[in-house]
């Protein structure tokens, strides 16, 4: 079948969903006019402006994303220059690390939809269809939502039925043979009740060789106004991928370049790794008062990832390439992973005055479950010292590469094993006005947790249980109507997954945080100027140079300084700017997880530049009666480490990039977005100096909006 054909089909099966600037006029020219939605306020958000959090937030709002181009997570959080790309296993996950430091390297980085925890999971990289705006919470946040990443926290902010009705349809092709459509629609039912559906359908090739990738979802919802004080939202999220798994190009002798861009070394054989996701979404929340409500929520999550893939081996004794500079040795593997996530949690927030002092309250009890079932199978060549046949290492000649040479082995059990977490925590925030200009926030968590791993294979199952209590204080001070300053101290914790050699489990790892700063309104822009640091313990090393058992004895430290800005210079030219100075090393020696090696204290942690900018211009204007808007950005990212014990570094890069909107009638708007204006060569990410994730070169794409 022609991908053209395909493409239709695609389409015509998909449930209508959205692009982020829904609530735009698509008139690219005209101000843009908020539409409202049902009332319903983030769960532990409490009642708080921006000059009144000590902490530094992002907030990427849809017009910004929809000027950005960006159409899935990765995309979004360049935006931010304190977050940096992760190994995002083989474009299997979205994987990344905030102020220096990333979770979990064998799972997806964890994110909130909607203050639900929903990251977790393997249910292939988020699309950004269903999402309004992306925040970038930065510090350790476990004072309130619990276990969590610690450089930070980010959340997804979805779609919500309005009592409008109102439509947009858009479709688009571009580079590579990629091909898109997305819609919305939303309409109310009664007075009382709306709807929502939104979904996409994507069938895209790409510039490497052989790798084309395929997905679909919708994500509708249901609001219902059941008095002036009580509302009910339901969300369903379903989605399905088709990957092949990718690890990208490599280095020879630490050097980039020596084979094309596109060349994939995979086999293509193989097929697409195929990622399902099923979730159910409930917040039902009663206004007591003006000064006091309630929120209840839950959410049910499952994810499923399965199937082949060929990738390079990344023992020196077993791999050719370090011989004879040519003969890439591979190993194939199969995955059957499913994971499913629980969440309940209830919170009350308003304020009272007590003492002479007002109080902002908010005090809650939540409860989650996640399971994470994988069975993981290997089939490996043998030590070079046995002499083995091509065929046996599934060689593959890096520069002239002939997929299919060999019968594809089967691979043979490795990993059988679930591993259930439950955690139970009681939560409080307590934000006071110690005078006109002075605040003080104190905020609390406990929570208890348990896990239980199952190792099928071994028929061994290890049980850990823990109770922690994670603190936060800040200080603000109101120097100005636009003007605040603060400063904040943070604790979070994230358990281990896995067992020791004893099979027990792991002390959870811990992080604290100092951060100060400024956050000012100067004319139309708001920004905020911090610096941190960040101290992490107990991180997963290798106990011995075998690294075939681990230990949590880990430490590193993260300090830096961001500046971020965004807001309007001038009533027609809009401003995003972020920059970020991270310096995040290792803080004592340990070996290695993955490859047992020893890694000095002091090491640049991996795949975090120091410096990192990011910046977006947009201008409006009209054209012959009609709206037009343009502009473009650029993203530079500095040099970073590429593997873990070596001097292997990953070059810094600017990409740039262009994109114009123009309203032909005042329901259709036509626009062009150029990626990678210049066409740099560069790399995203790395693991090690065999898997290293090349970025896109020049691309364009055409899209057309219509409004109903």
């Amino acid at each position: 079948m022609k991908r053209s054909t395909r493409a239709a089909l695609l389409f015509c099966s998909a449930v209508p969903t959205a692009h982020p600037a829904f609530a735009q006029d698509t008139n690219p020219g005209a101000r843009l006019e908020a539409v409202t939605v049902t009332g319903t306020r983030q769960a532990y958000q409490g009642d708080f402006n921006r000059l009144e959090t000590p902490q530094a937030e992002q907030s990427i709002d849809a017009e910004t994303l929809r000027a950005s181009g960006a159409v899935n997570l990765s995309q979004a959080l360049d935006l931010s220059a304190s977050v940096a790309r992760q190994n995002n296993f083989g474009g299997l996950w979205n994987a990344f690390a905030l102020r220096g430091f990333v979770g979990d390297e064998n799972l997806p980085s964890n994110y909130l939809v909607n203050g639900f925890n929903a990251g977790r999971g393997f249910g292939g990289p988020r699309d950004l269809s269903g999402i309004e705006s992306v925040e970038v919470l930065k510090g350790p946040r476990a004072a309130l939502f619990g276990r969590g990443e610690p450089g930070g926290t980010v959340n997804l902010v979805t779609k919500r039925p309005t009592f409008k009705t109102a439509g947009e349809l858009r479709l688009s092709a571009g580079s590579f043979e990629t091909y898109r459509a997305d819609a919305d629609w939303t309409t109310p039912l009664s007075d009382a009740v709306a709807v929502r559906l939104v979904g996409f359908a994507e069938d895209a090739g790409s510039f490497r060789d052989t790798v084309e990738t395929r997905k679909y979802g919708m994500s509708p919802s249901l609001a219902w106004r059941i008095s002036p004080q009580s509302r009910l939202v339901y969300e369903l999220e379903l989605s399905h991928q088709e990957i092949p798994f990718d690890r990208g190009v490599l280095a020879i002798n630490g050097q980039l370049g020596r084979i094309p861009q596109s060349r994939f070394l995979g086999e293509s054989g193989d097929g697409p790794l195929k990622a399902d996701v099923q979730g159910h979404q409930f917040e039902f929340q009663h206004d007591f008062s003006k000064d006091w409500s309630a929120l209840v929520g839950f959410t049910t999550r499952k994810t499923s990832l399965e199937g082949f893939s060929t990738e390079a081996e990344l023992a020196a004794n077993r791999q050719r390439l370090l011989v004879d500079g040519r003969t890439l040795t591979r190993q194939r593997r199969f995955r059957d992973y499913d994971a499913s996530y629980q969440v309940i949690r209830g919170e009350i927030n308003g304020r009272f005055q007590l003492a002479g002092l007002q109080h902002r309250l908010i005090f809650g009890v939540d409860a989650d479950r996640f399971e994470n079932d994988q069975v993981f199978l290997r089939a490996r060549a043998p030590t070079l010292a046995s002499n083995p046949t091509p065929a046996q290492q599934q060689a593959i000649d890096i520069f002239n590469p002939v997929y299919g040479s060999y019968t594809l082995p089967t691979p043979t059990p490795l990993t059988n094993r679930v591993e259930t977490q439950k955690s139970v925590g009681v939560f409080a925030q307590d934000q006071i006005n110690l005078s006109e200009r002075l605040q003080l926030r104190l905020g609390a968590r406990f929570d208890d947790y348990r896990q239980t791993l199952e190792d099928r294979a071994a028929s061994r199952v290890s049980t850990q249980k823990e109770t922690r209590v994670s603190r936060q204080l800040g200080v603000v001070y109101r120097a100005g109507d636009a003007l605040s300053l603060y400063a904040t101290y943070g604790e979070n914790f994230r358990p281990l997954s896995g067992a020791d050699a004893q099979g027990n489990g792991f002390e959870p790892n811990q992080s604290t945080s100092v951060e100060a700063g400024a956050k000012f309104s100067l004319g139309g822009i708001d920004g905020t100027v911090a610096v941190f640091q960040v101290k992490q313990k107990n991180i997963l090393v290798a106990a011995d140079a075998s690294a075939a058992t681990q230990l949590a004895i880990g430490q590193a430290r993260s300090q830096g300084l961001e500046i971020d800005l965004q807001g309007e210079i001038t009533k027609d030219l809009s401003l995003w700017a972020s920059y970020a100075y991270v310096d995040a090393k290792t803080s004592n020696t340990f070996n290695d997880p993955n490859f047992g090696v020893a890694v000095p204290a002091g090491s640049r942690l991996l795949n975090v530049p120091k410096h990192t900018l990011s910046l977006q211009l947009v201008n409006s204007m009209a054209v012959a009666g009609r709206g037009l808007q343009f502009g473009g950005g650029l993203l530079y990212v500095g040099q970073r480490s590429g593997e873990f014990t070596t001097n292997f570094k990953l070059p810094a890069y600017t990409v740039a990039r262009a994109f114009a909107a123009y309203g032909l009638t005042k329901s259709t708007t036509l626009r062009l977005d150029v990626d990678n204006l210049f066409n740099e060569t560069y790399y995203t990410n790395s693991f090690s100096a065999l898997w290293v994730q090349p970025g896109t070169p020049r691309s364009a794409r055409v899209s057309a909006a219509f409004k109903f």
